[in-house]
């Protein structure tokens, strides 16, 4: 079941996912959907399978496998149906797999809100197989202390040139600075949705 936030005079529609730990009630969710609605863009959001028995559950699960996590994520995508141009994310674990699917036929380009490169500790373990061959343009928005992939980290990857990394100012995974940085979470939330509208128009 989607949850869509409504932009006025939408120039195009994104179907965002959620993280393995939080599903797309969180925070992070709502907020970059109200920023993203503001920018003119549509925002759908869905709970992957194990993540609505989660819910209903109130018992936390672990994510299933991405065949599943990918077959919910393909059901979602065939479930939107307005005539906007149609781009696919999401939050780390979402991201991951929206990024696997964006050669789905009506999919215009896909956004990755912390990619998670790497499990955390982890940096020989890489996820980026599938990013380094060609397709449709992504954008990943990477905080520059995530700990699944930091800006020294992420930018020696040889990801093909449809792929951009964009870094946002010292954030951890989910954007968020330190104090001593003189850069603030809401600020960062902007930047994050500002690149992404831009990424978006651009395709169009």
């Amino acid at each position: 079941m989607l949850l869509t936030s409504k932009a006025e005079q939408p120039v195009a529609a994104l179907l965002l996912a959620h993280g393995a730990g939080a599903g797309m009630h969180s925070e992070f969710m709502q907020q970059l959907a109200q920023l993203l609605c503001g920018q003119g863009i549509r925002v759908h959001r869905f709970n992957f399978t194990y993540m609505q028995r989660s819910e209903t559950e109130c018992k936390r699960r672990p994510p299933e496998r991405l065949p599943k996590l990918s077959a919910d994520f393909i059901s979602a995508i065939a479930s939107v149906t307005d005539d906007l141009p149609l781009f696919i994310g999401g939050k780390s674990m979402g991201g991951r797999v929206a990024s696997m699917l964006e050669e789905q036929q009506k999919v215009r380009g896909c956004l990755c809100y912390g990619y998670p490169f790497h499990p955390p500790g982890k940096p020989d373990k890489l996820r980026t197989e599938h990013l380094l061959k060609d397709g449709k343009p992504v954008l990943i928005l990477q905080g520059e202390r995530d700990p699944f992939g930091n800006r020294a980290e992420s930018e020696s990857y040889p990801l093909h040139q449809r792929v951009r990394r964009v870094y946002v100012p010292d954030g951890e995974h989910s954007f968020k600075p330190r104090k001593a940085s003189g850069v603030s979470l809401a600020q960062n939330m902007d930047f994050a949705a500002q690149q992404s509208v831009e990424f978006i128009k651009e395709q169009l």
